[in-house]
């Protein structure tokens, strides 16, 4: 059974203590027992806490004044209190400072049961709340992954069974490839993290804004922190945390990003508390992180752990059989929301499609297509209509192999052979826009041959 959750039990009554400690352990919940205020004081500064049981009446604090120390410093924990017979009006003042709910002593493991389930709905739909909040200022167009080739479904095949596992996946390609929507199509299949999926855009996140925005900070954390703030990982927990251009990450958040992958916990900012994390972490990036880890800007221990599984997306040129599946998929997306009659492609359009290399990738075509619905007056979309939406069709150069070794920047000492093959390789596939195909035409050898040397240097 997967985990359930993590509670505090806090009665000065062993027999208490003891009964909840050994039915909720078996109900796989990781269960921790306080018998007095300093223990459950230390307890709450290390760890955080979905639900708490708290006695009202403890030998050494006022329940009501813990109970207003575990709110102030708690951002969704739940506290189910507990109040002996004759204490209802106490049990009543601890309902109004905050507490979830109250059990009357003597209660029912039964009655424990059902206040605790409810806790938990209580605190997930708090986090749910909070990341439909989130959702709607980040709002996206729902935009399924598709696609025929031969490529796409294996990386489906993959997706489903990885759903089945609990693994950390590191989704590589070009910008524009799909990454996301590949993410969100894993998060689809998902039967163990099946809560929100939370992505994070590690490209457009200010530096020294990192730290709060993946862990959260407690009030008075930094200056300006004028309130506490539930960070993407606990706003994720229990389904998918998607870390979006994660070559991106300052180093500093990478070691602690290291401690959420390996150890799946972490301290909100200005905490000593330790939060479960009990996410699914898919990352992807555009970059070769293992030349970025040589450079000395990405952690060799963070990488390994995340590339757990690789998946790489090819890109759009080099997977044509789905360009007409996808071309006919936009256009039917845009022309039901620009409330637009159904449009149809000439064929003149669709090979244009075909023999283009598709730079910007699925992206570049669905903007394409988005302009073409928007401007085209009639049912069919010409050449003319092409053009007039600013496409522009590239013709493919085979670059000066002179021009090509001038710029090798050469050391002062000669290269090895195969260095200089290596590097010349990389001009070429730079020139020709990484379109693999055409660079093992013009270079005269087969495209197993490319991508066996781009797997050995470390690009695949």
């Amino acid at each position: 059974m997967a985990f359930k959750g993590k509670i505090l039990i806090v009665d000065d009554e062993s027999s208490i203590r003891d009964s909840l400690f050994h039915y909720f352990t078996k109900e796989t919940y990781e269960v921790d027992l306080a018998p007095n205020g300093e223990i459950t004081r230390e307890l709450i500064s290390k760890y955080e806490y979905d639900v708490i049981f708290l006695d009202l009446r403890l030998p050494d604090v006022n329940g009501l004044e813990l109970l207003q120390e575990i709110l102030e410093n708690s951002l969704s924990t739940q506290v189910i209190v507990i109040s002996a017979y004759g204490n209802i009006e106490t049990a009543v003042s601890a309902i109004k400072a905050g507490a979830f709910d109250f059990l009357e002593k003597p209660f029912s493991i039964y009655e424990a049961k059902l206040a605790l389930e409810k806790a938990l709905e209580k605190k997930n739909l708090l986090l749910e709340n909070t990341y439909l909040k989130l959702s709607r200022a980040e709002k996206e167009e729902k935009i399924p992954f598709i696609g025929k080739s031969k490529s796409i479904k294996v990386i489906l095949e993959k997706a489903k069974i990885i759903s089945q596992t609990d693994s950390t996946v590191l989704i590589t390609g070009e910008s524009g490839t799909g990454k996301g929507l590949l993410a969100k199509k894993i998060h689809e299949f998902d039967k163990i993290y099946n809560g929100p999926f939370v992505c994070v855009d590690c490209s457009c996140i200010v530096p020294t804004l990192f730290e709060s925005e993946l862990f959260g900070h407690v009030k008075g954390a930094f200056t300006g922190a004028h309130t506490s703030k539930i960070g993407k990982i606990d706003l994720a927990q229990g389904g998918t945390l998607f870390l979006d251009e994660i070559g991106n990450i300052p180093l500093d958040i990478q070691a602690k990003l290291l401690k959420v992958v390996e150890e799946k916990e972490f301290s909100p900012v200005g905490s000593l508390k330790v939060v479960k994390a009990k996410v699914r972490i898919i990352a992807a990036t555009n970059k070769n992180l293992k030349e970025e880890v040589k450079k000395g800007n990405f952690r060799e221990d963070l990488y390994y752990r995340l590339n757990v599984v690789h998946l790489h997306l090819p890109p759009l040129r080099e997977r044509k059989e789905d360009i007409p599946l996808l071309a006919n998929f936009f256009l039917e997306y845009f022309c039901e929301k620009y409330n637009k009659s159904k449009k149809n492609f000439s064929p003149e359009v669709l090979n244009l499609f075909l023999n283009y290399s598709w730079p910007g990738n699925v992206r570049e075509l669905k903007h394409l297509i988005e302009r073409l619905v928007i401007f085209s007056k009639n049912h069919i979309i010409t050449e003319k209509d092409l053009y007039f939406a600013g496409f522009e069709k590239v013709e493919e150069e085979s670059p000066h192999p002179l021009n090509l070794l001038e710029d090798l920047s050469l050391d002062k000492d000669f290269l090895p052979l195969e260095e200089v093959e290596k590097r010349y390789i990389l001009k070429v596939l730079e020139q020709l826009k990484w379109n693999r195909s055409l660079a093992a035409k013009k270079l005269g050898v087969d495209r197993k041959t490319i991508r066996d040397k781009l797997k050995k240097w470390g690009y695949l």
